[in-house]
């Protein structure tokens, strides 16, 4: 304390001057979800927790799993025209292989698609990536093209961030207020994640999500927002805060699992734990203390989790998303013990900002999603939990419909996928662009979609299915009432 300022706290102001120095809109909002980790750490224990231990999930469990694709997906080239005039002859002027018009580098073969039929037609003809039936086994049987076929996967076509709904003639003569740093990577990822994009926002929509349902978790030990990937805007509330989890299990404290016993290791740890334990006078070190001690105390309950047989048989691919979805299905099959009924996941690919090279690279990331996906869907089936968990993508935007050699450029709305027993799938909702550059649905001249459906319609639509009514929707999703839909009708 400064004698000749006694409310001037040097230690203080460096520590709220480190906290305050991240950069960028996605370093705030990781900086605030620390300052309320702090605050919850520091707040009254509420007592102990007697989670339910039976195995079986409740019937009212619901989980939602955020799989987002950073980077700005490309999926022009997940649905593609498969008739002969969207699709497009080679002297065609317009089309998808059209000479002038279309992908050019970017078209993929007409006869490597995989079609499909959706439920509700718009008079055009679709197919898939040849890339979304690739499956563990590397059959070619199952995969996601399996789960559109028979029901539990859906696409929601043409979504993206919108202040209020835009046409073209709107978004050329700046006549409507548009998002904030359009084609900007951090900015839209923030904005995806937050559902607010005319202004800066300091809470996720998953995190209000968490902030309004977590009184269906009365005992929980962990939080229901768990990350796999890192922290993420997305899952930022003011209440619940984003507990992390890595793809192999629990993320320990060295030095803390020896606590008892003469070895080194254990000597080290009953002093560290008596040190959390000493009652401090500041408010920072007791913060500190707190946050470590239940650190540590989760750590060791989940690695107890994962010490045990996996809880189903389903393989899932050993690559990073698979060994995330992987482990989400083992925290789903762990709920009960963990005293909770509502969870939301955070889960993460990258590699999609490909501005060249892009044909091989991305029919790779199809594949591996197509694969980790399906096989997650598998392990929810095993664990009598498919009716109960939803999975839905999300990325930065979209990308242009032509090439600029053989990649793509950054742009804005873009087609996402949904999969769960609840999800009403077999169908593509929302409306499809008519893919012609400097069309209807283009806001410039490159094939750069805007929007039809916005990202609060497509959030609120998840929102309402795992159990926010109707009067509190605006409470998860601000913006909600700008749109004429507040369920796009996929679950």
């Amino acid at each position: 304390m400064n004698p000749k300022n006694p409310t001037f706290d040097p230690a203080r102001r460096k520590f709220i001057g480190s906290c305050c120095s991240a950069v960028g809109a996605t370093g705030m909002l990781s900086t605030l979800a620390q300052l309320r980790l702090t605050g919850a750490i520091a707040s009254p224990d509420n007592g102990p927790v007697t989670p339910n231990t039976s195995g079986a999930l409740p019937s009212d469990y619901k989980a939602l799993v955020c799989l987002f694709f950073a980077g700005g997906n490309d999926a022009n080239n997940f649905i593609i025209p498969n008739d002969a005039d969207g699709y497009g002859s080679a002297a065609a002027a317009t089309g998808y292989a059209s000479i002038t018009g279309g992908r050019g580098a970017l078209a993929l073969p007409q006869n490597t698609l995989l079609g499909i039929n959706p439920k509700t037609s718009d008079g055009r003809a679709w197919a898939i990536h040849p890339s979304f039936n690739a499956d563990v086994a590397g059959t070619n049987t199952t995969g996601l093209k399996s789960l559109f076929d028979s029901g539990q996967m859906a696409f929601m076509a043409n979504v993206g961030t919108l202040a209020v709904p835009t046409t073209r003639a709107q978004y050329l003569s700046r006549s409507v207020p548009l998002p904030m740093s359009l084609f900007s990577h951090n900015d839209q990822q923030v904005e995806w994640q937050s559902s607010i994009s005319d202004k800066a926002f300091a809470s996720g929509w998953g995190g209000r999500l968490a902030d309004l349902t977590d009184a269906f978790n009365s005992n929980n030990s962990i939080s229901m927002s768990i990350t796999l990937n890192g922290q993420n805007s997305f899952q930022v509330g003011r209440n619940v805060v984003q507990y992390s989890v890595g793809p192999n299990g629990a993320i320990t404290l060295s030095g803390s699992s020896n606590p008892t016993g003469t070895s080194f290791a254990a000597i080290r740890t009953k002093a560290q734990n008596d040190l959390l334990a000493a009652r401090n006078s500041n408010l920072f070190e007791t913060a500190f203390a707190g946050l470590t001690a239940n650190a540590i105390t989760d750590s060791a309950l989940v690695s107890s989790i994962f010490s045990r047989a996996l809880p189903f048989s389903t393989a899932f691919p050993n690559t990073g998303l698979g060994q995330q979805l992987r482990t989400i299905a083992r925290l789903i099959a762990a709920a009960p013990e963990l005293g909770l009924k509502r969870q939301v996941f955070f889960a993460r690919i990258g590699g999609f900002d490909l501005h060249e090279s892009q044909l091989g690279a991305h029919a790779n990331l199809i594949a591996d999603i197509s694969r980790s996906v399906s096989a997650f869907y598998k392990a929810t089936v095993e664990l009598g939990a498919d009716q109960q968990v939803t999975t839905f993508t999300a990325s930065d935007f979209g990308r242009t419909f032509n090439t600029n050699g053989d990649g793509s450029d950054h742009a804005w709305g873009s087609h996402h996928f949904v999969v769960g027993g609840a999800v009403k799938g077999g169908d593509i909702y929302g409306k499809m662009p008519t893919l012609i550059r400097s069309g209807p649905d283009d806001s410039g001249s490159r094939g750069n979609w805007i929007p039809t459906t916005s990202v609060d319609e497509y959030s609120a639509t998840l929102a309402t299915w795992f159990g926010v009514s109707a009067s509190n929707l605006p409470t998860v999703l601000p913006n909600i009432g700008r749109f004429s839909r507040a369920n796009v009708g996929f679950l």
